[in-house]
């Protein structure tokens, strides 16, 4: 784990959720969980979960901290926002576009007009409220493009992406280019909320379970993380870093802000996301609108599995505890006590890898337990959402397979209902379990049709291939 020095005075807190193992001589946590061991002389330099750089080692000791996923950084103040430029790409949206505009005050801004029937002027904007330069392309070539567009004709060090459907809200900037001050990271990303309260159930199910809102938890962007990609509907990055990569992939009609994000992993950059900094977005409402675009994401994975074979995988799970779920899904006596056996092999086998570090047997049943309990709510998901075609023949042709499907559909949509309501704003109308439950999975529908449409039109089932780890 290496990288540029981080400056000092810059800090990384423990993540809340780390397991400190052996009086501090391991932590146990990250995305995905792993295990990692302390030599003495770092232990003593953790204070109350906090590191603070103020020499090489401590700044290694920082970068391995943040790498390992187990700690965030707190940075110190990041660049102006003289260093900013903000591109945003439009297509027919000039109300959209006014909108933003004006909450832009003071910014350096470049809109890419993508085409639209009524050209966007300067003359739209009146009163000009930031410094305003307008491109245009006389035919619609993609936001992919238009973002390259308006990336080219930027100088600034840092640009910003910003969507038209989208509105900042006060110290998102701030918040957002705070995380610069460290030399890896190449893309920032701020929390997407919705724009407008409705009592639509669509909206009060959007403003809780969009697919733009990664939720609470500030975390770094890798995949098969708890956050492994940014929607560019709002981003910040480092133009150097951009350039370098080419930009966005323009061939892809969907999925272009995903593919950057693993690029830049590939290119050994450092991404995060944080939730401190909020974008509003106009979420789509009508349920017509809504349910296609479900399936217009869904319809990237397949492009996505090309390009990057193995990070689409729609289930990672270890092969221990899948033949657990496997056993208590047949469901008979022999089903449940082998069950009971593999579970038992594998918290041995957890016990082994922690025998390095002193730990207590409930330490090792609970780690075990968070393991099955994760696994099987990414089963239950998988079922209900990526392999719901599958999982729809077997219910009918089998019974028992329909008391599987109903379990996990139940414990998927209940779970989901419990976690996302936490996301919530106080003033947001909360969704009744039942309703939540149904437009999940008219969510997964939508999301299963644009996938398996991507398979059979790139003629490549990478996206449907689950990971299965030793």
């Amino acid at each position: 784990m290496t990288g540029p020095r981080l400056p000092d005075g810059f800090a990384v807190q423990m993540d809340r959720r780390v397991r400190v193992l052996g009086e501090g001589a391991a932590l146990l946590g990250g995305s995905p969980t792993r295990l990692l061991r302390l030599a003495p002389a770092a232990q003593t330099m953790l204070t109350g979960g906090r590191l603070e750089v103020h020499d090489a080692v401590s700044a290694q000791l920082a970068r391995t901290l943040l790498d390992a996923t187990v700690a965030h950084p707190r940075p110190l103040s990041g660049p102006s926002h003289r260093d900013v430029t903000v591109v945003i790409p439009v297509r027919d949206n000039i109300s959209g576009i006014r909108r933003l505009v004006a909450a832009l005050r003071g910014l350096r801004v470049v809109i890419v007009d993508d085409g639209s029937a009524n050209p966007v002027v300067p003359s739209d904007f009146d009163p000009v409220v930031c410094e305003l330069r307008i491109l245009r392309n006389a035919r619609s070539k993609g936001p992919a493009a238009a973002r390259n567009a308006g990336l080219a004709f930027c100088d600034t060090d840092f640009v910003a992406f910003l969507d038209s459907d989208v509105v900042p809200r006060r110290g998102w900037l701030e918040a957002l280019l705070g995380h610069f001050c460290d030399p890896a990271v190449a893309l920032v990303a701020p929390r997407i909320v919705a724009l407008h309260q409705s009592d639509s159930v669509v909206a009060r199910y959007e403003a809780v379970r969009s697919s733009l809102d990664l939720g609470l938890r500030e975390a770094p962007v890798v995949p098969f993380g708890t956050v492994s990609y940014v929607p560019s509907a709002a981003i910040i990055c480092r133009r150097s870093a951009l350039v370098e990569l080419g930009g966005f992939d323009e061939s892809l009609e969907s999925g272009e802000d995903v593919d950057l994000c693993w690029r830049l992993n590939e290119s050994g950059a450092r991404l995060r996301y944080e939730p401190i900094a909020l974008v509003a977005h106009d979420h789509r409402t009508h349920l017509g609108k809504w349910f296609k675009r479900k399936a217009f994401y869904g319809g990237s994975a397949a492009p996505l599995a090309v390009r990057h074979p193995g990070k689409t995988a729609p289930l990672v799970i270890s092969g221990w505890t899948l033949v657990v779920w496997m056993l208590v899904a047949i469901g008979s006596g022999f089903g449940y006590l082998a069950s009971v056996v593999v579970a038992a092999v594998t918290g041995r086998r957890i016990a082994k890898s922690l025998s390095s570090v002193q730990t207590e047997p409930m330490e090792v049943a609970v780690v075990a337990g968070q393991g099955l309990w994760s696994a099987g709510l990414q089963l239950s998901s998988a079922i209900c959402r990526h392999y719901w075609p599958v999982t729809l023949i077997a219910a009918l042709l089998s019974r028992r397979c329909r008391q599987v499907v109903l379990v996990a559909a139940a414990v998927d949509g209940v779970f989901d209902w419990l976690t996302r309501n936490g996301n919530a704003d106080e003033d947001t109308k909360r969704v009744g379990l039942l309703t939540y439950i149904l437009l999940k999975r008219l969510d997964d529908i939508a999301y299963g049709l644009g996938l398996w449409s991507g398979v059979v039109r790139e003629r490549h089932a990478g996206a449907l291939k689950p990971q299965i780890r030793t």
